[in-house]
């Protein structure tokens, strides 16, 4: 099976929940964002490319279901894909902390951004409410990304169907 028939349903099933359920609660006095750390995960595990892809698939979604101006979630979560696609493949892949690290500073970045990308669509944002549970919402998104991180590394790694193999040939 491919990797983009893997990471289809995941992003489907995050966006869902993101509007369906997560919208609107609060944990911690923040909003967590379970699609942006799906994205994240799945760009440490799958790569740059398929996290900007799987960014702008699910961004896209949102923004349907939502009836949000076309684009605005998908430009955010198409940067947040690839920067956690580019982290992994550089320094961040099969280490723990990467994914709350990864998790914790993209959520840094991406409220901001989107908040910047309202503004200069003339649409109205409200700064304060983003910018007051930016830090708790980054502590939340981190400490999910340690749950799903085990998970999609387990469902979209590919699996060895004859075994484990021999690393190294040594002579005796």
């Amino acid at each position: 099976m491919s990797t983009a028939l893997r990471i289809a349903p995941l992003i489907f099933v995050a966006a869902v929940f993101q509007v369906g359920a997560v919208a609107g609660s609060r944990v911690l006095g923040a909003e967590a964002d379970l699609l942006l750390v799906t994205v994240i995960v799945v760009a440490l595990v799958a790569g740059s490319i398929p996290g900007a892809v799987a960014g702008f698939a699910g961004g896209l979604l949102v923004d349907v279901m939502t009836l949000d101006t076309l684009g605005t979630t998908s430009i955010v979560l198409t940067v947040a894909g690839y920067w956690a696609g580019r982290y992994g493949e550089t320094t961040g892949r099969g280490r723990p902390y990467a994914a709350p690290l990864a998790a914790f500073a993209i959520t840094l970045l991406a409220t901001p951004a989107g908040v910047a990308l309202h503004f200069l669509l003339g649409q109205p944002v409200s700064a304060r409410a983003a910018f007051a549970t930016l830090i708790p919402s980054a502590i939340v998104n981190a400490l999910l990304a340690f749950g799903l991180h085990p998970l999609c590394r387990r469902l979209l790694t590919p699996r060895d169907r004859f075994g484990p193999r021999t690393r190294e040939v040594g002579v005796v």
